[in-house]
């Protein structure tokens, strides 16, 4: 049992993540046979872990330290990468970015059976965590290292309870080695599937072969007394509590490395940016709230100011902030407007396509625009200059934008309007980019999927005739398969085929499956360290919005929400922009802006237990292999409040009531693939659970 707690909490008795950091360069230092796969990094694909890798990817290249990095889809992508692993002699150190925390992962299934060499460190910003990798002992449960936030310390009940469920007799037992379930299969993984997620058989071990697993381990000191069935039942249900009731996102893992390099006295700009993009990430896609951003915000901009003073006698204005010269890469405070993409759009179409002005003034309606349009009438800015790149906005509205609003926009009731942020600067080579503005681009990088054709806007191209009008496209598998599979063969995709077989056509077709996100992961990584890529990117996640805001209209509008007991569905099946919404990514985005839209002008509900909330569950149809692709969102009835999202027992309960065909592979549990067929029964099964279980 290895956790770490954050630095102001450590000990002399008690590492924290310097002296994980120190233990790794160690290792590696003293092995006999040192490679690129001697240190390995799994990163999901999100732009927390993104960011993550990248900062610790430059500690480890400041160490001289080779490592490599690849890039996991799903559970299923883990599993056959965690078979390929086990060949790897040399591998000593494995970092697993946004992974792992809810996997029994010192079971046989997963990385129990691995070289006693091998240590595994966990940095997830993912909860629950599961309990036997927090608090299993013995030889396997010390080579896994979770790094904490600190919460593992308010887990004493929690502790306890496991630990008697674990190693103390069943009431009312004849025989000591008696058969215990020490941890329900659905509880023990969140509910995943034993198949398709851990891969982890009914933990019911009888005391000799939990030794034999677990290593040496002092048994409690009253082992001759055996608990009663109430104080059994008791631990039962505080071990269910903390699986069922829901996933929730803590201390982002690019927070983790960025509080790593400051102990490390490494910490700088281009480290801090990108702790500041993984929070900004959580932030904007309501995975944390408002006043746990805010807490961090607080640390950051601490950190901004001290590595980054003005000079003398230089004043900045939020409005208009501009670099001080070529070289000018710093970081900035400012107050972000809910305006998405204001920077580098026109100013009615960062308010049209932002989820909070869209909610407040029902953009969808032909009523909802006019009221946006006589917003801006009544702030005194002409449609001239609002139909214009904000960049080329007159100096005096730009410095008017936020007086105005702050006096008009209560009368729409755009009273939360702002919030804190972070603006960098790139000298000469490109305006400033604020922080969410770079999330917007590096996420539409990861969730676009290959073959999926985006129309751009080419800027000044708008309202150019024949001559001048239009845009291009993005074209999201101009990369050939070949290229991609060359990538995974470099070590920088997923496993490769290391018998030097012919390839038969079910490797084609799972190269074809994979090498979009493959791709895209590689780009996105490229646009955090390329401000011009980052830029390009910029132009495609605007065409994701507008393909949001078409969709969202055309929902709300057709009145395809459906009411059930506990939640609300949509049921995509058709429409032009069907082949962009197939991916969990982009429907996870559908889903946030409805609940944006809608969050004033519907009633909250309850899934299954806490507090109300609105709960929608989208399913989009994949018409090539003939599925759906479920997400459930749990969406709090305040804005920058945060909702535990209880979808993700409540999808295998449903599954399994119906026998429903279907696949559980992503990280986020709340996403199912299932059969086309059985999305029908699968959605009245969902009814059922979210009613009592």
């Amino acid at each position: 049992m290895v956790y770490l707690p954050p630095p102001q909490l450590a000990s002399a008795s008690r590492p924290s993540y310097g002296d994980a950091y120190t233990s790794i360069l160690a290792a590696h230092r003293r092995s006999p046979l040192t490679s690129a796969s001697s240190v390995i990094l799994l990163v999901a694909p999100d732009v927390d872990a993104l960011c993550a890798a990248k900062m610790l990817a430059e500690l480890l290249k400041q160490d001289d330290v080779m490592h490599r990095t690849i890039p996991v889809s799903g559970v299923a992508e883990l599993e056959v990468i965690k078979d390929e692993l086990v060949t790897y002699n040399e591998l000593h150190t494995l970092i697993l970015l946004n992974m792992g925390a809810i996997l029994d992962l010192p079971s046989p299934a997963w990385f129990g059976e691995f070289s006693p060499h091998l240590t595994i460190h966990v940095i997830d910003s993912t909860r629950p965590q599961n309990l036997a990798s927090l608090f299993g002992g013995g030889e396997i449960g010390d080579r896994i290292v979770l790094w904490d936030d600190g919460e593992v310390d308010t887990m004493d009940a929690q502790r306890k309870a496991w630990e008697a469920l674990e190693y103390e007799p069943e009431p009312d037992s004849e025989d000591d080695g008696s058969d215990f379930d020490s941890e329900d299969d659905t509880q023990d993984d969140q509910g995943l599937d034993k198949d398709s997620t851990t891969g982890t058989p009914a933990r019911k071990r009888k005391s000799q072969t939990l030794d034999q697993l677990t290593g040496k381990r002092p048994k409690l000191d009253n082992e001759s007394s055996r608990m009663s069935r109430e104080q059994r039942a008791s631990y039962e249900t505080v071990v269910e509590k903390h699986y069922a009731s829901g996933s929730w996102y803590s201390q982002s893992a690019s927070a983790t490395i960025y509080i790593l390099a400051t102990v490390l006295e490494r910490a700088d700009c281009d480290l801090l940016w990108l702790a500041i993009l993984g929070l900004t990430y959580q932030y904007t896609t309501s995975r944390i709230s408002r006043g746990f951003y805010e807490k961090y915000h607080a640390i950051y901009y601490d950190e901004v100011s001290r590595l980054n003073p003005l000079p003398a006698g230089v004043t900045t204005n939020i409005d208009t902030i501009t670099a001080l010269g070529p070289d000018d890469l710093s970081i900035r405070s400012t107050e972000e407007l809910r305006f998405t993409l204001l920077r580098h759009w026109t100013l009615y179409d960062a308010m049209f396509h932002s989820s909070y002005v869209a909610g407040k003034l029902g953009i969808w309606k032909e009523r909802g625009r006019k009221r946006l349009t006589g917003l801006l009438a009544k702030m005194g800015f002409s449609i001239p200059q609002t139909q214009q790149l904000y960049a080329h906005m007159d100096i005096d509205l730009k410095h008017q934008l936020r007086s105005k609003l702050d006096a008009i926009a209560p009368e729409y009731g755009l009273v939360e309007l702002t919030y804190p942020s972070f603006v960098r600067c790139f000298g000469y080579r490109a305006p400033p980019i604020s922080a969410a503005d770079a999330v917007e681009a590096v996420s539409a990088l990861l969730d676009v999927a290959g073959g999926v054709r985006m129309e751009l806007e080419v800027e000044g191209a708008r309202h150019g005739g024949e001559w001048f009008g239009g845009g291009r496209v993005w074209e999201g598998s101009k990369n050939t398969i070949d290229e991609a599979y060359a990538i995974r063969e470099r070590g920088q995709g997923i496993h490769t085929n290391g018998e030097g077989n012919e390839e038969t056509p079910d490797d084609a077709e799972e190269r074809t499956e994979v090498s979009w996100w493959v791709r895209n992961f590689w780009a996105a990584c490229d646009a955090l360290a390329d401000v011009v890529s980052l830029r390009d990117a910029l132009a495609l996640s605007m065409s994701l919005h507008r393909a949001i805001i078409r969709q969202g209209t055309s929902i709300i509008d057709k009145q395809d929400i459906r009411t059930m007991r506990s939640h609300r569905v949509v049921v995509l099946s058709q429409g032009p922009d069907l082949a962009l919404f197939a991916h969990p990514g982009v429907l996870s985005r559908l889903a946030l802006w409805l609940i944006d839209a809608l969050r004033d002008k519907l009633p909250g509900t309850k899934l299954a237990r806490g507090k109300k909330s609105l709960p929608f569950v989208l399913a989009c149809l994949n018409e090539r292999t003939q599925t759906y692709i479920v997400v459930g969102v749990m969406g709090s009835l305040e804005l920058g409040d945060v909702t535990k999202n209880e979808f993700g027992l409540a999808f295998i309960n449903a599954k399994e009531r119906c026998n429903a065909r279907s696949s559980h592979n992503s990280f986020n549990t709340s996403i199912l693939e299932i059969d086309q067929d059985d999305l029908k029964v699968f959605l009245e099964a969902l009814c059922e659970v979210g009613e009592g279980y």
